[in-house]
């Protein structure tokens, strides 16, 4: 007869042998555990709902108050709803006041994010990408310059711009505010860093092999990659010049080149002026109509974040 050895069905049961003849003991693995209770943080949960309340009850204001009429403004708590519903007839009366000036100022806005926060993004991918990848005389002070001008804030180059461009005949035109807007320092460093990680060198190796050249390599191989950086500057610089105000305040003084910004702080000034209109209800109506695209534009982009978190990962 051949002695055969009892094996174990459970693994995870350690048998304790002996005279105590004791219960098996169980043992349970540390990574187990700790998958089955999450750790979980009180602080930090009240300090995401504080964060939370202070992004949301601002928004909430706007919207409720935007659905009052001018004397409900002042005779109604401000966080909630009066009487009367006159959110749609607020909204009519917005783009019918003044010869439909709000419209005109919609548009310039749009002009300005479209020509120049369009325009600052492109150029800083460009520059981004030439800075990340390519080599030359001189990379060195480049990195310093932008450093430099990412630390320096943009109202101190207003008055500076100002003078400039009013020796050059530019100051009262759309360009005033277009051409400042198309440089971004910051957007210009976001996509250098972002380029160097996200483009494999061996990427951009195998594609000269294949003979491509530089441009065809850029737009082909390297632009997808970068899709998730692009979305990201094109957001930041598209909110800088949807709320710029500080520079077509200096820059513009005709009405109908003025921005939304420009324009509703107009409305909102007419009621201190002698004889003026006190129009609060469609100041608020209006800047709400204002943030919409901002919204808008979050919602439908955030998912080039999603889908590009995993951009630039080379496969072993």
């Amino acid at each position: 007869m051949t002695a055969t050895t009892p094996t174990n069905p459970h693994p995870s049961v350690v048998p304790v042998v002996g005279p105590s003849r004791r219960k098996p003991v169980r043992l349970r693995s540390r990574a187990a555990h700790s998958v089955s209770t999450p750790r979980r943080s009180t602080l930090l949960t009240i300090l995401s709902g504080v964060v939370l309340l202070y992004a949301l009850v601002p928004l909430f204001w706007l919207f409720v108050n935007a659905t009052k009429t001018q004397s409900s403004l002042f005779s109604s708590f401000g966080l909630w709803f009066s009487g009367d519903f006159a959110l749609f007839d607020n909204i009519a009366r917005t783009l019918t006041y003044d010869g439909g000036i709000f419209g005109r100022w919609f548009a310039n806005t749009v002009l300005y994010v479209v020509v120049g926060a369009g325009g600052a993004t492109f150029l800083a991918v460009l520059g981004g990408y030439a800075l990340a990848k390519f080599d030359f005389p001189g990379k060195r002070g480049v990195f310093a310059t932008v450093i430099g001008a990412v630390a320096v804030p943009g109202t101190a180059l207003a008055v500076p711009t100002f003078l400039m461009f009013s020796q050059m005949g530019l100051t009262n035109t759309p360009w005033a505010v277009i051409i400042p807007s198309l440089i971004s320092p910051f957007g210009l460093y976001l996509m250098w860093v972002f380029a160097a990680e996200a483009i494999p060198t061996e990427l951009l190796e195998a594609a000269r092999v294949d003979g491509s050249n530089e441009f065809r390599t850029f737009f082909q191989v390297s632009l997808p990659l970068l899709a998730p950086g692009i979305v990201t500057v094109l957001l930041f610089t598209m909110v800088a010049t949807w709320n710029n105000y500080f520079l077509p305040l200096i820059m513009l003084k005709d009405p109908t080149w003025y921005p939304l910004t420009l324009g509703l702080n107009a409305w909102n000034a007419q009621a201190a002026t002698a004889g003026g209109e006190a129009i609060f209800d469609l100041v608020i109506t209006g800047s709400l109509l204002t943030i919409l695209p901002l919204i808008a534009a979050f919602l439908l982009l955030q998912r080039y974040w999603q889908s590009g978190l995993a951009a630039g990962s080379v496969k072993e």
